[in-house]
């Protein structure tokens, strides 16, 4: 898998949003004194915008929650943040090593969702008709399982792309996120809506997919970050534009995420991530269009 793919940093985001949390919430499994200097880390990560220093230091995060789940009985938490920490791990190795994580990652998932709400388990291998029983039954304090699962999910597919039994899962993941979305439309500051946009533009309109839905969840994006989060313009700009050979929002939406000021509380590391990928690809816009 290309690091430098849009889903690849929509998973960049997975990594660094889970990491915090797990430095926090999985500390007090060891001891509550270390609780303190978690979150001063924790701020420290996300307000970095030394990017190369924080994704060497992913792989040691890897292994201490891989060793957490390993024990008697993990709970549901800790698998999901195994689960969103494998899958944005995969979206930085090679081929190979990313569908093992991958798989992975959906394994945690699955097994933290049903633990967590048991209309979750199961969910990939139910009939359709089941399926959209349970999902339709999905309710508010839900979301978070839920959300987890169908990026967990969504990052499984990605891997396997060219097993078209894996690109077969898209109408249950968008079924799920779906659902996400009905019950809260601006779930994590718009974070819902910028996978559906990626989901709904993975492939062109000639091939079943729905680019225009998918500006549509991308302008839903913009609007609940209110623009502080950059990487939902980059992910807009290469996802979408580059799909409609739309040459002119590319650059529009490129040029404004390098001329925008990257320092944010919580988002200066991400915000950087976008403007050095924003960079990349408005020098590669002529040859592409």
């Amino acid at each position: 898998m290309n690091p430098t793919s849009p889903w690849s940093q929509l998973r960049i985001l997975g990594v660094l949003l889970v990491t915090v949390g797990c430095l926090t919430s999985c500390s007090s499994l060891v001891n509550n004194a270390t609780n303190q200097l978690a979150n001063n880390l924790s701020t420290a990560i996300l307000d970095s915008s030394d990017v190369d220093t924080v994704r060497e230091a992913i792989p040691a995060y890897l292994v201490l929650i891989d060793s957490l789940v390993l024990g008697d009985q993990p709970s549901p938490d800790l698998l999901l943040a195994a689960a969103d920490l494998n899958g944005a791990f995969a979206s930085l190795v090679d081929a190979d090593r990313s569908a093992g994580l991958s798989r992975k990652a959906f394994n945690y998932a699955n097994r933290g969702a049903c633990l967590k709400v048991v209309k979750l388990c199961d969910l990939p291998d139910i009939s359709f008709s089941d399926f959209s029983d349970r999902v339709a039954l999905i309710d508010l304090d839900d979301l978070d399982p839920a959300f987890a699962l169908a990026a967990a999910w969504t990052g499984w597919i990605q891997a396997n792309s060219s097993d078209w039994a894996a690109v077969g899962q898209l109408a249950r993941v968008k079924a799920l996120m779906s659902r996400v979305l009905a019950l809260k439309d601006d779930y994590d500051a718009g974070r819902a809506h910028l996978y559906m946009g990626g989901l709904e533009t993975v492939l062109p309109a000639s091939m079943g997919g729905n680019p225009e839905k998918g500006r549509l969840h991308f302008e839903k994006a913009l609007e609940y970050s209110e623009g502080r989060f950059l990487m939902a313009q980059v992910i807009y700009a290469e996802q979408y534009a580059k799909l409609v050979f739309d040459q002119a929002l590319h650059d529009e939406l490129l040029r404004s995420v390098i001329a925008a000021n990257p320092v944010a509380p919580n988002l200066t590391l991400i915000n950087t991530l976008a403007q050095e990928r924003a960079v990349e690809l408005l020098a590669e816009s002529n040859d592409y269009f």
